[in-house]
């Protein structure tokens, strides 16, 4: 699959590139963006292997940076994407400028439709440790509705197996 950008507003979604490297490498030494995501990409090594795993496109998996003015301010993915079954699975990261401005939700929002139409997706499910309400704010104003709570599902960086929340948003939401 050929990766495509999509724009929302004044916000570009479009593929990762090598040179993206030193602006993850500083979003990542942000401690939420640590908690959820580890210490891996706090180097430029980490930024630069991270690069390379996500920047690739597949069936399975499709990645974007987000830019705001020509600055990096977070990431989308869509992976987990099974097209037999028409379900994938949204991903993303915000540093702190970009919270609290509603760009993880218009974004959210654009790879949704992206994968409901250029995809044939049926449903997108996204999934968040419960202690992140962030990420819960996000995923109720994206349209996603709160299915259930799965327990101790997911080990995290911190070595805990936490309990998450499992949403999804189907094509016709």
């Amino acid at each position: 699959m050929e990766p495509v950008s999509l724009s929302v507003d004044e916000l570009m979604l479009r593929p990762w590139r090598e040179d993206d490297a030193e602006a993850v490498c500083a979003a990542s030494r942000d401690p939420l963006l640590r908690r959820w995501n580890g210490e891996e990409r706090t180097t430029l090594d980490g930024a630069r292997a991270w690069l390379t795993r996500i920047a690739g496109w597949s069936t399975e998996h499709c990645s974007w940076a987000v830019e705001d003015g020509g600055v990096l301010v977070g990431s989308m993915s869509l992976h987990e994407i099974d097209l037999a079954q028409a379900v994938g699975e949204v991903g993303y990261w915000m540093v702190p400028a970009a919270r609290g401005r509603g760009i993880a939700v218009r974004c959210t929002r654009a790879v949704c439709r992206w994968g409901f139409a250029a995809l044939e997706l049926d449903r997108i499910q996204l999934f968040h440790a419960v202690e992140n309400t962030a990420s819960a704010r996000v995923a109720a104003k994206a349209g996603f509705t709160q299915e259930g709570r799965l327990r101790r599902s997911y080990r995290y960086p911190d070595g805990v197996r936490h309990d998450e929340l499992l949403w999804s948003r189907l094509s016709d939401d």
